[in-house]
C-alpha cells in the first residue's frame, strides 16, 4: 500500500479530531464529551496504576477533565492533547497525595476482581498469578510517584520519550534516567522476591 494512500486514509482522522478540538475549546460541550469518551479510560488507567486505588482515580479523572475543560483555550497544540492531559492527571495525583499527607494504598486481593468460572485458572496458578501481581503493584508503589508516573507513561499508555519528557516538564535525558532507574529498582524488588520464593 502507498504511503501516500495510507496519509490520505489518516487524513479524515486527523480533522475529525482537530474539528472536534476547536469546537471544544469554543465552548462546544459535546465535543469536549467526545474528547472526554476517547480519552477518559486512559486516564483513569492511568491514575490507577498511580493511586493504587480505584475509587481515588475516579475521583481524580473528574477532576482532571474539570481542569481540563477550564484550561482547553489556553492549549496551543492540539496534537499534544494526550500527553496535557495526562500531565493534568499527574499534578491532582500529587495535589490528592500532599492534601491527604499520606502514601498510595497496597492493593488488596478484593480489588482484584473474580474471573469468568469458566475462564477460571486453576486455584494454583490464580494463587501464583495474583502473587505476582502484588508483587508487582507493590514494587510499583516502592518507586518514587515521579519515577512511577514516567514508567507507566512509557509501559502501559505507550507515550515516547519527548511526549513524557513533555508531560513531566523534564529534560529528555532526565526521562531517559529516570525510566531505566526504575525499571532497574523493580528488577531488584522482582529478582529479590523470586530469589526468596525458590
Amino acid at each position: 500500500m502507498p504511503l501516500s494512500f495510507v496519509r490520505t486514509l489518516a487524513l479524515p482522522a486527523l480533522m475529525g479530531e482537530r474539528d472536534m478540538f476547536a469546537r471544544a475549546v469554543a465552548g462546544d460541550a459535546k465535543a469536549f464529551r467526545q474528547i472526554y469518551d476517547r480519552h477518559a479510560a486512559s486516564v483513569h488507567r492511568f491514575l490507577c496504576d498511580l493511586f493504587g486505588d480505584e475509587p481515588a482515580a475516579d475521583e481524580a479523572t473528574q477532576e482532571t477533565f474539570v481542569r481540563a475543560y477550564r484550561a482547553l483555550a489556553s492549549m496551543r497544540d492540539q496534537d499534544r492533547l494526550v500527553p496535557w492531559l495526562f500531565g493534568i492527571a499527574r499534578n491532582v495525583y500529587l495535589e490528592t497525595l500532599r492534601q491527604r499527607k499520606r502514601t498510595p494504598l497496597a492493593i488488596d486481593d478484593a480489588d482484584l476482581g473474580d474471573a469468568e468460572e469458566e475462564l477460571a485458572p486453576t486455584p494454583e496458578t490464580a494463587l501464583l498469578m495474583r502473587e505476582a501481581d502484588e508483587v508487582l503493584s507493590s514494587a510499583l508503589l516502592r518507586l518514587s510517584p515521579d519515577r512511577r508516573a514516567a514508567l507507566l507513561l512509557q509501559m502501559d499508555h505507550g507515550l515516547s520519550y519527548g511526549e513524557i519528557a513533555e508531560t513531566l516538564g523534564w529534560s529528555l535525558p532526565k526521562v531517559k534516567i529516570e525510566i531505566h532507574r526504575a525499571r532497574r529498582a523493580l528488577r531488584v524488588i522482582v529478582e529479590t522476591y523470586l530469589g526468596g520464593s525458590r
